[in-house]
């Protein structure tokens, strides 16, 4: 035991994290929790990210095929944006046609 104080479990954790090489797949898998802040309401109400693999790749689901044609335009800004203050890296978006948005629920 050292004479010093304890390390706080934050510290350790993150210092493991980093060590093993998951604290990058961490950040990478926030992408999926952060795309519509990412991409703006407009787009998030036609499009659900769903999976993130080790490789960098994102999956999203959207709509229709001419949303994901208008988007697959705009992947490297989405990219661009995606990729800013992360420590892993988004390489592609892969788009799947095919979305149904959430059935909401009736009051009364």
């Amino acid at each position: 035991m050292s004479g010093g104080p304890p390390a706080l479990l934050r510290d350790v954790l993150g210092a493991w994290l980093e060590k093993s090489g998951l604290a990058g797949r961490l950040d990478l898998a926030r992408a999926v929790e952060c795309w519509p802040e990412v991409v703006g309401p407009q787009i998030a109400a036609v499009t659900r990210a769903e999976a993130v693999n080790a490789e960098g790749t994102l999956w999203v689901r959207v709509a229709s095929s001419a949303w994901a044609n208008e988007l697959s335009l705009m992947a490297p800004r989405i990219l661009a944006q995606l990729n800013r203050d992360r420590r892993g890296r988004i390489r592609e978006i892969r788009w799947l046609v095919g979305f149904r948005a959430p059935e909401r629920r009736q009051e009364g």
